[in-house]
């Protein structure tokens, strides 16, 4: 993932001062907040995380359909293999 190092917050700065923060979600839309000088957190507004909550359901169920239909088209060679 690449991430703008302008929207990069250290834990320790975070913890003293929220507010930059949140102003670089409004600016910039995404703050990462490092530990260890590794990105560890991530801060957007709600709106956004709404959004990659929906995107990330319909990921999983378009997973699950194509995980049942390999299931379904190869049934008798994995009841094969189960014995």
């Amino acid at each position: 993932m690449i991430v703008d190092t302008e929207n990069l917050v250290s834990l320790t700065e975070a913890n003293q001062n929220f507010s930059r923060v949140v102003r670089v979600v409004d600016e910039k839309g995404i703050a990462v907040i490092l530990k260890n000088n590794k990105p560890k957190y991530v801060v957007v507004n709600f709106d956004e995380y709404s959004t990659a909550l929906e995107v990330i359901s319909m990921r999983k169920s378009e997973i699950d359909k194509a995980a049942d239909e390999i299931i379904k088209e190869n049934m008798e060679a994995l009841l094969e293999l189960a014995k």
